[in-house]
């Protein structure tokens, strides 16, 4: 029979890639670490990583165990609680891409349990990619999921705005055509965000002669940016509220307003937890 330890040793690895880290997260010896995962390995008769000094990387027959070994470990913290009245026990590895994890998450979070919650706030393409290999339980996107492994459910939706420093000429005009576009600096999030997406998608088409564009990977550069006047961007309504409300910033309106679908996404083959299951309730549309 395997020990359940020595499955949390192997999620540990597996999540983490490297025995020290892993030895440091589950207080143990390093020692200890490796042998746990010689003996399991030696107890399904199958290497479960591949030894990439000074890293762990799941090989194969890792990548099968891996789901499996979550499922387990996250239904016996369930049948330890199971007759506890109190909140859900354990911790959720949550993502959330910028505009989300900056602006949106904490508000959302602050309807659960403190404590509970390990948020990495990345780009949609890495979040997907985090997820798939079951390196975070959940994450809330603002872009395309990739990954046909992926499950997502809509979230909320949300309002693209073009933004300007407030003494730009078109600060707070309403533009009719793109041509009065055409030639102004942008500043844009990097490529696989989200927000990129948006703009590559709806507006791009309409700015074929665009040469002047500067990117940050975090709203709050760019909206600094755009207060020192380095050009326009197309950000997230709920990343330039407080700046529109108080004058730093103004919006430029187009006839057609932008919005876009926030997700939750996680992998099929994951099981939820209780605390899972809570925090997908709370995400329903």
């Amino acid at each position: 029979m395997i020990a359940i330890r020595k499955l949390q040793v192997f999620s540990c690895i597996a999540r983490l890639g490297n025995l020290s880290s892993a030895a440091n997260v589950l207080y143990l010896s390093k020692a200890a670490v490796s042998q746990a995962l010689s003996e399991l390995e030696a107890q399904l008769g199958a290497p479960l990583f591949d030894r990439v000094h000074p890293r762990l990387k799941l090989n194969e027959q890792g990548r099968l165990l891996q789901p499996l070994a979550d499922e387990i470990l996250a239904r016996v913290s369930d049948i330890e609680h199971l007759f506890q009245q109190n909140t859900p026990q354990g911790q959720l590895s949550l993502g959330a891409s910028q505009t989300i994890g900056n602006y949106l998450l904490p508000r959302l979070l602050s309807q659960l349990a403190p404590g509970q919650f390990k948020v990495s706030i990345d780009n949609t393409y890495t979040l997907c990619q985090q997820v798939l290999q079951f390196e975070l339980d959940l994450a809330l996107i603002e872009g395309d999921n990739p990954f046909p492994d992926l499950i997502t459910q809509p979230w909320r939706q949300d309002e693209m705005y073009i933004i300007a420093k407030a003494d730009h000429p078109l600060a707070g005009t309403t533009v009719h055509h793109y041509h009065a576009l055409q030639q102004q600096s942008w500043v844009l999030r990097e490529a696989h965000s989200g927000s990129r997406a948006q703009f590559d998608r709806y507006l791009a088409p309409h700015l074929p002669t665009i040469t002047a564009i500067t990117e940050f990977n975090s709203p709050e550069a760019i909206m600094q940016a755009v207060e020192a006047g380095l050009g326009l961007s197309f950000i997230s309504a709920a990343a330039a509220a407080d700046r529109l409300h108080y004058g730093r910033l103004a919006k430029i309106t187009l006839p057609t307003p932008f919005t876009r679908q926030l997700q939750l996404v996680w992998h099929k083959q994951k099981y939820h937890s209780v605390l899972a299951r809570q925090f997908i309730a709370l995400c329903q549309p």
